[in-house]
This record gives C-alpha cells, sequence and structure tokens, in this order.
C-alpha cells in the first residue's frame, strides 16, 4: 500500500510543487488547508489593507488550494486552527511586543500548530508522514535521530523558523522541496501550467499589514523620547517603543548632518528609546548571550562546551560561537567575534553546518561578561 503524506496546502506555489513531487514519489497525497487567521474575530482592522476587498486573502488561498489539488488530482480539506493560534502564538507575541521585545511569530507557528495541531490533525488521517513547503532536508535513519539540514537553497533555506521542532515531529515530517532551489520550484510549476506558477510568495498574516497599525489593534501606543545613548541628549520623540527593532535604522524620523542615526537600545520602564550614530558603532556590538526555552533536536545533549555556528536573525550568516549549557532548557554562548544588534526576545538558532542543531529565546545579551542592561 501507498503510504499516506498529509500536506499543508497554503494555495501558493511552494506546497503546491511539493504535492506534485510527493505523488511523484508513490505517496497518497491528501492536501489540507490550514486558517490560522480571522480579520473579524480577532479584531483585525487598524492597518488591514483588505478589509473592503470583495473576498478576504485566505479566502483566495483557499481557492488556489483547491484549484492545485483539482489540477494535480488530489484530496483537499479545509481545518481551522484560529483559537490554536490566538492561544498558542499571538498572545505570545503580543506581551512581548509589549516588553518591547521582538518574537518571531513564525517560529511559533511551526512549533504549535503546523507541526503539533496539525500533526494531531494528521493522525486522525491515519497519516504516515505530514509534509509542507519549507526549504529544509530532513534524513530519516531508523532507530535513529531524524536530522534536520538546511535547504539547498542558501537564500531560501528556512530551517531558522523550524528550530523548535522536536523529534517526534521531525521523524514524521517531509519536506520535498529541500533538494531545489525556489528558480527550480517555479520552473516544475510553469511546466505543469499549475494555476498558482505565478503567484506572489505570501508574507504571512503580519507581513501583509502596515505593522505599527496592526499593533495598534492590541497594545496602545506609548510615545516616548529618542535619546543619544553617548551623550544623554534628547533628539527626538518615539510613537512607542514596541515599534522599533535593535539596529533599524529607516523610520526614525531624524533628519540633520552626519552619519545616519540607529536604535541601539531600549529601557522599557523609563520608555527610552536609545538611538546613536554609525552603524559600525560599539553600542550595537555584543560578545555573548544567554539563550532560554532552548530545544535541542537531537536527543542527546552535549555534556561539555562546543563550537558550533548560530544565527541569530533569519538569512544572517552563520557566526561562530561556543555554546554551553548551564541548565536543561538554557545555553550560554561566547561569540569568536563580536556580533552586531543580537537583540532579545528574538531567536538565536545553532547550527554544525548544515545540520540545524536547535534553538532558543535570546534572553540575555553580554559585552565582555557583563549584560547589556540599555537591551
Amino acid at each position: 500500500m501507498k503510504k499516506r503524506v498529509v500536506l499543508g496546502l497554503s494555495g501558493g506555489v511552494d506546497s503546491a510543487v511539493a504535492a506534485y513531487l510527493l505523488k511523484q514519489q508513490g505517496y497518497e497525497v491528501i492536501g489540507v488547508f490550514m486558517r490560522n487567521w480571522d480579520s473579524q474575530l480577532n479584531n483585525d482592522i487598524l492597518g488591514n489593507p483588505t478589509n473592503d476587498n470583495d473576498i478576504c486573502p485566505q479566502e483566495q488561498d483557499y481557492n488556489d488550494a483547491k484549484a492545485v489539488a483539482k489540477h494535480l488530482g488530489i484530496e483537499i480539506r479545509r481545518v481551522d486552527f484560529i483559537k490554536e493560534y490566538w492561544d498558542k502564538v499571538f498572545t505570545y507575541f503580543i506581551d512581548e511586543y509589549a516588553k518591547g521585545r521582538t518574537p518571531n511569530p513564525d517560529i511559533l507557528c511551526n512549533k504549535h500548530i503546523k507541526f503539533k495541531a496539525f500533526l494531531e490533525y494528521a493522525e486522525e488521517l491515519n497519516a504516515d508522514f505530514i509534509a509542507t513547503g519549507h526549504y529544509a532536508r530532513v534524513e530519516h535513519h531508523e532507530g535513529k535521530d531524524s536530522v534536520m539540514l538546511k535547504g539547498i537553497d542558501q537564500n531560501k533555506d528556512q530551517t531558522y523558523f523550524l528550530c523548535q521542532l522536536n523529534q517526534k515531529q521531525l521523524q514524521a515530517s517531509l519536506f520535498p522541496l529541500g533538494n531545489i532551489t525556489k528558480q527550480e520550484v517555479r520552473k516544475i510549476a510553469e511546466e505543469l501550467d499549475l494555476p498558482v506558477a505565478h503567484k506572489k510568495d505570501s508574507t504571512g498574516i503580519i507581513g501583509e499589514r502596515d505593522f505599527k497599525q496592526f499593533l495598534q489593534n492590541y497594545i496602545p501606543a506609548k510615545p516616548g523620547k529618542m535619546v543619544d545613548i553617548q551623550t544623554g541628549k534628547v533628539i527626538g520623540d518615539h510613537i512607542g517603543i514596541m515599534y522599533y527593532t535593535i539596529g533599524q535604522r529607516k523610520g526614525l524620523g531624524i533628519g540633520g548632518s552626519g552619519d545616519a542615526w540607529f536604535v541601539v537600545g531600549k529601557n522599557y520602564d523609563q520608555n527610552i528609546l536609545y538611538i546613536c550614530q554609525g552603524d559600525q558603532n560599539d553600542w550595537l556590538m555584543s560578545t555573548g548571550a544567554l539563550i532560554t526555552d532552548v530545544n535541542w533536536i537531537p536527543s542527546i545533549k552535549p555534556q561539555e562546551a562546543i563550537k558550533c555556528n548560530t544565527k541569530f536573525r533569519y538569512r544572517q550568516k552563520d557566526n561562530p560561537v561556543t555554546l554551553t549549557f548551564i541548565d536543561e532548557n538554557t545555553v550560554k554562548l561566547e561569540f569568536d567575534q563580536p556580533v552586531k544588534s543580537v537583540t532579545p526576545g528574538q531567536a538565536a538558532v545553532f547550527y554544525d553546518g548544515d545540520v540545524c542543531l536547535g534553538g532558543g529565546t535570546i534572553e540575555k545579551v553580554y559585552k565582555d561578561g557583563k549584560e547589556i542592561e540599555y537591551l
């Protein structure tokens, strides 16, 4: 009998080509469209450019997914995870932003929705595997750990967003696009005349919004002062520290001569946004970090310090570090070289070459052994 794969069919080109490749490999493929957001129910009004559309983007995506399923001759189902997304992903996202931190909702969505709630749904359908259109690779070994590796398209590799997957989730997962490039995906879609062959890539729920207005649906804006961290002088006003990220240059509204201004820190209690001129200034640099809520993908954690690489942002270059577990879910990182704009609340993801070892949340940032308190 054919092995059954339940595939997240989003209505985009990546999952459509993933469905085709799985069929070519001999699997029985069931497409499932996941509905994770309801704009009306979730008060998604300010900053939403689609309020007056005849059909909401999510319904259009579902129609596209149905068209792909029909074109490929596979079954399609629809399932709602709106409550799960709100409870497990969005409330944490908003709570962190209210504290002046910048979490990554895509990592949380993969952890709690696409590889947990979705996996549980697929198990009800007696699936052998689940699959998505992520650009990542997985190697399954009988009786041993499954291993996640970067996708061969280094520009599209999405293992950063998959760093919270555990062994159960990874062992049940397939990533059909891991060994091909985005360019090849588009070419396959065109050759198959798929209905979504030329569809623009999605940027997710939040990416389609005016971000500042979107946040105002859930967190009141709290204006304050922008202060030059070197001189202590007030340079201007900010509209709310939640709207700014460490290292940000654009959108500060500061003119005048000299080097550009950058965000270098936040004082949440006093509602101060610290800024400094020049992107190579020392205020942006750090030499270590404390990472909490660590998910370690291999079954066995290292008992001693190890050398590995870390990404602190998606598509950032690998940064060589020394990693040491200090308890079951916390690691200390010491950077080989100072790293710019390492930011509390964001994700740190660990690699051994192309192998993704896991990741966690940046809790504290250090410079020369001392915590950087303005972060």
